[in-house]
């Protein structure tokens, strides 16, 4: 329902006023004074408060910090019979959504009062996402009961409270922007923006327009202006993923950045002064990387003042059947399925493959299967060949080069890139559906 409160000390105008609103739908709450109305913004939550400027016990540019106190996504609209300048610019200055006078409200007032819904609407909704995000990224939302993960997470919730530059170093797939994203959620910087950057996605030009922007004109193709991402994130987080993939040239713009706070946008001569957290990420080994050269030391030693291990998930064997019940509820959800549970033998077969994709590979797997399951049940039958054969990564010709034992071994193959479907396997292999079962048979594939 759309709440008003209606603050005036003349009934008549009060009555009239409430009746008009109330024929479009909004539930209208009266007040003659402020100390009535300061009760009913106690005892009920109001989307816009109309109020007359002179009451007798007060005024209404005074009260609406007041208000906002009480109910900071009230939007107020204040009324007067005698408007001046003075008042409205301070009333918009304290606060207020609009000022008009009482002459011109009955052509006015309503069209006003539906934007300033609108606009408290809005300010509910931002709030409510705002609280979804900090939800999902926070710490408590990161599943997992083994000890590498839990200390992990101890160390992020440590570093969090301060402004400390962090590294994140882990295989693809353990979940490092999610782990990013948890701790500026914990940080004093959650209400400004978290930002992230693959450095791997962009080649050597445009990574440097992307993080620092650049002038209309300073190269070809920049037909105006452009505000790069260390401007966006500026007051928050900027999570640089792939860090070891950044050129060295760019390297000495992102340490200058690290220890001056300004950078120089592309095509610019004056710096742009910017306050930005950095967290970085990496599946390299940067050490290996600066005995290369393809790594500044001095930008290692900045980034890595404190460094988090994320362990990948073949260390996380306790945490498989967490996050895959989990994976299997949200996907669920998405496809209107009801997954009863994971069958022991489903789960036991998630536990022993090696999961070199980590937690975004078992993710994508435990899509798959909601996806194939009819049952309520996930079963075996839902995984891929290769999850269900894990001896399959392993397998080696090293020690036996005969042809039947490489005969296997690339039906294996094949059999695996079709996810065990036989037919399509037969087709890639140029040889009869027949004569696939019967070498299946001889080799006990």
């Amino acid at each position: 329902m759309k709440h008003v409160l209606l603050i005036d000390d003349e009934e008549k105008l009060r009555q009239l006023t409430a009746r008009i609103i109330a024929l479009e739908g909004f539930e209208v709450v009266q007040a003659d004074s402020l100390k009535s109305a300061r009760k009913k913004l106690i005892s009920e939550e109001f989307d816009v408060v109309i109020c007359d400027v002179k009451l007798p016990d007060g005024n209404g540019v005074e009260f609406i910090e007041s208000i906002k106190e009480k109910q900071p996504f009230a939007e107020i609209i204040l009324l007067t019979a005698y408007g001046n300048i003075a008042d409205g610019v301070q009333s918009i200055k304290n606060g207020a959504f609009d000022y008009i006078t009482k002459g011109d409200d009955n052509n006015k007032i309503i069209p006003l009062l539906h934007r300033a819904f609108e606009k408290a609407q809005l300010a509910k909704r931002v709030q409510q996402l705002e609280k979804q995000v900090a939800k999902k990224y926070n710490f408590d939302s990161i599943i997992g009961r083994s000890p590498a993960i839990i200390d992990a997470i101890n160390w992020g919730k440590k570093v969090a409270q301060g402004d400390t530059t962090v590294l994140l170093l882990g295989e693809t797939g353990t979940g490092k922007e999610v782990f990013a994203q948890a701790i500026h959620q914990a940080s004093n910087r959650n209400k400004r923006n978290f930002v992230a950057l693959n450095c791997a996605a962009f080649g050597r030009e445009l990574l440097e327009s992307e993080l620092f922007g650049h002038k209309a004109g300073s190269f070809t193709g920049a037909l105006k202006d452009k505000k790069g991402l260390f401007e966006e994130a500026n007051g928050g987080t900027l999570f640089l993923d792939e860090i070891g993939e950044m050129a060295v040239d760019l390297q000495a713009k992102l340490l200058r950045v690290l220890e001056m706070g300004e950078f120089l946008k592309i095509g610019e001569t004056e710096p742009t002064k910017v306050d930005v957290r950095i967290v970085a990420a990496t599946n390299r080994q940067l050490e290996d990387e600066i005995e290369k050269g393809t790594f500044r030391s001095d930008l290692y030693y900045r980034l890595s003042v404190f460094t988090i291990f994320l362990p990948p998930l073949r260390e996380r064997k306790q945490d498989i059947a967490l996050l895959a019940n989990n994976f299997a509820e949200v996907f669920a959800l998405k496809t209107n399925k009801r997954i009863v549970k994971l069958s022991h033998t489903y789960l036991q077969a998630l536990e022993h493959y090696p999961w070199k994709g980590n937690i975004r590979e078992l993710k994508n797997v435990i899509e798959r299967s909601v996806i194939l399951d009819e049952s309520g049940v996930l079963n075996v039958d839902s995984l891929p060949y290769e999850v269900r054969h894990p001896e399959l990564q392993h397998t080696t010709v090293s020690s036996n080069f005969s042809l039947e034992s490489m005969e296997k071994l690339h039906i294996q193959k094949v059999l695996a890139f079709t996810h065990g479907n036989k037919a399509e396997a037969a087709r890639l292999l140029d040889i009869g559906i027949a004569t696939l079962y019967r070498k299946i048979e001889q080799y006990k594939i």
